[in-house]
């Protein structure tokens, strides 16, 4: 009854001006949610509507006595807990022998467990994004995990150029979800939830926060991609410190989560229990990658060398992450509210096999093909779990096909509120595959038009899977500027080794139609071919130079020889000058890349033969190796090939070293470093302070006055206008500024504390047209410190900008500071 008066109003033609007016004398504070509705759903449609007023009254009037005594009673609380980079052979319950998640098991006793269930994207602000707001990564335009960065980017575009080497531009990728979003967290509200985020967010700081997505609490409200400094405190969050010394990040906002189902769970007489909508997103395992100490000890002793799964300290973060799943079991079961509570579990992308911990990588994602960053099932195939009492079949096993964006509508039916087609575009529900039927979604879609350099990475890139059948698309990769195809049969090549696009040409093009109708329909902003590309040029690297099907990449403090054929080589690049005699050639390497591994050395000619080589046997397992061989050289030597496989795949190298036979190294490469570029250096000219303002030390503003003005002229990124110096006590104020620009981006205002530099994340964001006409912005400025100057980053791309005043005053509003250029 509630669902069809709502949507009844919500569709009803009527003036929207004259809606207000006729309900504005009938809302009370206790009728928020409906004032909210209306607020929403002005913001999605602009369409004129025409009705019966006295038909929209009686409808309002039914609304708002019906929902507020219906909304709040027999619905279900939510919990969405959400991993951060937990790949999908991270746990116990899918298999790993390294670490222990009792607590997931647990969660997989009551519910489903989706053995399909896949992220949006590889990479977590994407991902988030979709949870969000029920769309793909290839229609909001958050493609990369940028909502951290100062630049505001509200819509993607194509980048400038790429390397010669390259075939393809790339993408830049927007770096906040829009407030013009329909939330999933304000589509609850709206539906008489009380709304609650703990944990990362990486989708924007103000006013792209929670709050201003339909939370009503956001805890630590942190705007970074990971935890401020560590884990394991002292943490470095301006607003948030730890209770205790070394506590654990997850452990405090476990406990902090509890607290809030607490608060409304247990009320006071007369108040009216609200169902509750729990965000816990947590910070595990994302780095930085720190744990107990005595957790670390206990993985030590677990440690199996011949394990892909080795880092103590990663698995002592999933044990931290675990526990705190454990503690929202076990508070659900304390309060009494675990069979009126559905359990969401999900990662935002598969497991990390980039970063370097305890002297490997984080973790491994075998037998699945790539990690983060890479749209091989090892990037986008995750764990999932969902409990929902009374629905779900304890410990049943579901291989239907589920993404990210699908938890939008699936949760708003568990929450039996209507859905929101318009909002949800990408989504499908999946109450079917959790009542036991057949799932809905036929097919999944990943879309990354990026090329990060981690193992298994690829070009830009779009995939489809369909049944077992998965084909990859590479943009403008193939010779002309057409698209190269990998295609696997996950069934039978889970590890996706054995490309089928060449013996199957018709299951491509069927399922590339599938993938040009996605982009299509999500109004994606696509790769294009770079006209700069050049067939002959090759990547130069410390030393070595791209040969045969290899390319060359340095990133995340590693070096990696990325094969796209059978004959990737590496030759280095200047003259040798080995003289005759026997050397001891040695490496430390690691290989997902099949095949022998192959050495050539040539003389003053230059060609490399097979009389004048070796092979060398290597696992291509993931693992680091050592490998050492004597070599023989009849004659002076001075160019080397390495040849690291016969198939495609990524292999990372740390040293490359030559040794004369009496152990003294004749020749090395270190490849841990990436040496900095030679750049010119810029003269640094001192700042000259202007009406008690002069710009920052990094030189990316410069200043004059005229014409009764502040003239700004911004020549980077990240200009800064710094204030004289202040002695403000703590308290809230605010910041008055006449001004026009010519420029692009948000501002920023910070405040130096008396004692220390600026604090990471304390910066308050500001919005303004740069459209050279004159605005008044006003920022408000609340510190619990006292406050040393002010710095005020106005813009976030080179241009013009003007300032006519600024004052600081009192949040009561007496001016207690002016600066005047007139």
């Amino acid at each position: 009854m509630v669902a069809k008066v709502r949507n009844r109003i919500l569709n009803t033609k009527i003036d929207v001006k004259t809606f207000d007016k006729i309900i504005a004398g009938w809302l009370s504070e206790q009728d928020i949610s409906c004032r909210e509705r209306i607020s929403l759903n002005k913001r999605r449609s602009n369409r004129a509507m025409k009705s019966a007023i006295m038909f929209q009254k009686l409808l309002c009037f039914l609304t708002i006595f019906i929902v507020s005594s219906v909304f709040s009673a027999e619905k279900p609380n939510i919990l969405l807990i959400l991993a951060d980079d937990l790949g999908w052979s991270d746990t116990s319950v899918t298999g790993s022998k390294y670490y222990r998640t009792p607590n997931l098991e647990r969660l997989a006793k009551r519910g489903v467990r989706f053995t399909n269930a896949y992220s949006a994207s590889p990479l977590c602000s994407p991902t988030r994004c979709s949870i969000m707001t029920g769309q793909s990564p290839a229609r909001t335009g958050f493609t990369t995990p940028g909502g951290h960065l100062v630049q505001v980017i509200l819509k993607a575009s194509v980048n400038k150029g790429a390397k010669a080497t390259e075939r393809q531009i790339a993408c830049t990728s927007i770096t906040r979800m829009d407030t013009d979003h329909l939330t999933l967290a304000e589509a609850l509200k709206e539906g008489g939830y009380v709304t609650g985020h703990f944990g990362k967010w990486h989708l924007g700081r103000e006013p792209y926060s929670p709050l201003e997505h339909g939370f009503n609490v956001d805890v630590p409200h942190w705007p970074g991609p990971g935890p401020a400094g560590s884990f394991v405190a002292p943490w470095k969050f301006p607003d948030f410190k730890e209770k205790y010394s070394k506590e654990h990040l997850e452990d405090r906002m476990g406990d902090e989560a509890v607290a809030f189902m607490e608060a409304h769970t247990r009320l006071t007489p007369g108040q009216v229990r609200k169902p509750f909508f729990l965000n816990y997103w947590q910070f595990s395992v994302h780095a930085p990658f720190d744990a107990k100490a005595e957790l670390i000890e206990k993985y030590k002793k677990l440690r199996d060398p011949h394990n892909p799964q080795q880092s103590p300290t990663y698995a002592a973060m999933i044990q931290s992450l675990d526990d705190n799943i454990g503690k929202m079991l076990d508070a659900l079961d304390r309060l009494g509210i675990s069979d009126n509570t559905i359990i969401l579990f999900y990662s935002d992308n598969g497991g990390n096999m980039y970063n370097l911990v305890d002297g490997g990588t984080a973790t491994s994602n075998a037998p699945l093909r790539g990690g983060k960053a890479s749209i091989y099932e090892g990037g986008i195939r995750i764990p999932a779990i969902v409990s929902w009492p009374g629905v779900t079949r304890g410990g049943t096993i579901s291989k239907a096909l589920v993404q990210s964006e699908d938890l939008y509508p699936t949760i708003l039916e568990m929450a039996t509120l209507p859905a929101h087609p318009e909002q949800a575009l990408d989504a499908v529900s999946m109450v079917p595959a959790l009542k036991g039927e057949q799932g809905l979604r036929s097919a999944v879609y990943s879309y990354f038009p990026h090329a990060p350099a981690v193992p298994e990475w690829l070009p830009p890139s779009a995939c489809v899977r369909v049944g077992d059948w998965k084909l990859i698309r590479i943009f403008h990769d193939a010779e002309g500027g057409g698209h190269r195809y990998e295609l696997y049969n996950l069934a039978d090549d889970i590890g996706e080794r054995h490309n089928l696009a060449f013996s199957q040409p018709e299951r491509v093009e069927s399922m590339d139609a599938m993938i040009e109708k996605f982009l299509v329909d999500t109004h994606a902003v696509r790769p294009v071919p770079n006209p700069g590309y050049n067939p002959a040029a090759v990547d130069h690297l410390l030393g070595w130079r791209s040969g045969g099907d290899a390319r060359l990449s340095f990133g995340h403090k590693l070096f990696q020889i990325r094969s796209f054929g059978k004959n990737p080589s590496m030759v280095s690049d200047k003259p040798l000058e080995l003289v005759k005699g026997k050397y001891s050639f040695e490496l430390r390497m690691r290989s997902w890349a099949g095949g022998p591994v192959r050495l050539f050395w040539a003389g003053a000619d230059g060609k490399f033969t097979d009389r004048l080589s070796l092979s060398l046997s290597m696992a291509a397992d993931g693992l680091w190796h050592e490998l050492q061989t004597q070599l023989a050289f009849d004659d002076t030597v001075q160019t080397l090939r390495f040849d690291p496989a016969d198939s495609e795949g990524s292999v990372n190298i740390e040293w490359i070293r030559l040794r004369s036979l009496d152990g003294k190294v004749v020749k090395e490469w270190d490849f841990t470093v990436k040496p900095k570029p030679v750049r010119a250096k810029i003269k640094v000219v001192p700042q000259i302070a202007i009406g008690g303002w002069k710009g920052g030390h990094n030189s990316h503003l410069a200043l004059r006055q005229g014409k009764g003005v502040l003239h700004i002229q911004s020549k980077g990124r990240d200009p800064m206008l710094i204030s004289e110096a202040l002695a403000l006590s703590a308290g809230s104020y605010t910041l008055k500024i006449r001004m026009k620009s010519r420029s692009r981006g948000n501002g920023l205002l910070f405040a130096r504390p008396a004692k220390g530099g600026y604090k990471v994340g304390s910066g308050t964001s500001f919005s303004f047209s740069h459209d050279n006409k004159w605005h008044i912005i006003t920022i408000p400025l609340n510190r619990n410190y006292e406050i040393a100057e002010l710095r005020l980053d106005p813009c976030t791309a080179p241009g013009e900008i003007e300032i006519e005043w600024i004052n600081l005053s009192l949040a009561e509003g007496d001016v207690i500071q002016e600066w005047n250029f007139l």
